[in-house]
């Protein structure tokens, strides 16, 4: 079911405008695939980032509800969830949303791994096919091989997407007792914003170029789409 409603569609539409691009460059196809794929799935992205924004939003009046009931971790966590009901904020929304978007994230990954084969029966029958597929994106980047330009970008790329996208971690005051907490949610700030982008470029130097390529556009995107939610968000706060 998987291959036959994801991962076979997304493999011929990779085909098809293989055969569109100039010179057929399978590099092309990659890029217009993944913001077509990264456009349909928008609408999804949208409502999770929009989320994160509103509950940055909230997080001096979670602070100060926090500071209130300390001492009462119940209390604490009833009158956050009724912050959040007042401001029609679902928490857990952007987990359910992610969860709906991995199949077709994997499936793009393996389908770019793979690379495309004009001789490969899973190509539908109305598909139109290159008479081959041009490995060498703009026609100096070698997508079956190893690159390490392309890794380096991916790293960059991931670092700026976490920068702009995960909620500031609020700094320690003097005097303040350290708490699992707090110590968990610095130590997750750290990894996420340093740790991740080096280890996923690392990843994207051991597989091929055209993976590093597609995680590139990815990441451009959700940068893109992230700046255009906080600007709007931005301009409603200034306009209320």
């Amino acid at each position: 079911m998987y291959n036959t409603l994801i991962y076979y569609p997304i493999y011929n539409a990779l085909v098809f405008l293989t055969a569109l691009m100039p010179g057929n460059d399978i590099g092309l196809a990659v890029v217009v695939l993944t913001l077509i794929v990264k456009t349909v799935l928008a609408p999804l992205s949208h409502k999770t980032i929009t989320t994160q924004r509103k509950m940055k939003e909230l997080e001096p009046k979670i602070n100060q509800i926090k500071e209130i009931h300390k001492k009462d971790q119940q209390a604490q966590a009833v009158k956050i969830m009724e912050l959040y009901k007042e401001h029609q904020v679902n928490p857990f929304s952007g987990i359910f949303l992610m969860f709906i978007q991995i199949p077709i994230i994997f499936a793009l990954f393996f389908v770019f791994q793979a690379g495309v084969d004009i001789a490969s029966p899973f190509i539908y029958s109305f598909i139109i096919k290159p008479a081959t597929v041009g490995m060498m994106f703009l026609g100096f980047i070698d997508l079956t091989k190893k690159n390490l330009i392309l890794a380096i970008l991916v790293g960059v790329t991931q670092f700026i997407q976490v920068k702009y996208s995960l909620p500031p971690v609020a700094p320690k005051k003097e005097g303040d007792k350290a708490s699992f907490g707090s110590d968990l949610a610095q130590g997750m700030n750290f990894q996420m914003k340093y740790v991740l982008p080096i280890f996923i470029g690392f990843v994207s130097y051991g597989l091929t170029a055209v993976v590093s390529l597609y995680w590139i556009v990815n990441n451009l995107f959700t940068i893109g789409h992230e700046f255009y939610v906080r600007n709007r968000a931005e301009k409603i706060l200034e306009a209320k």
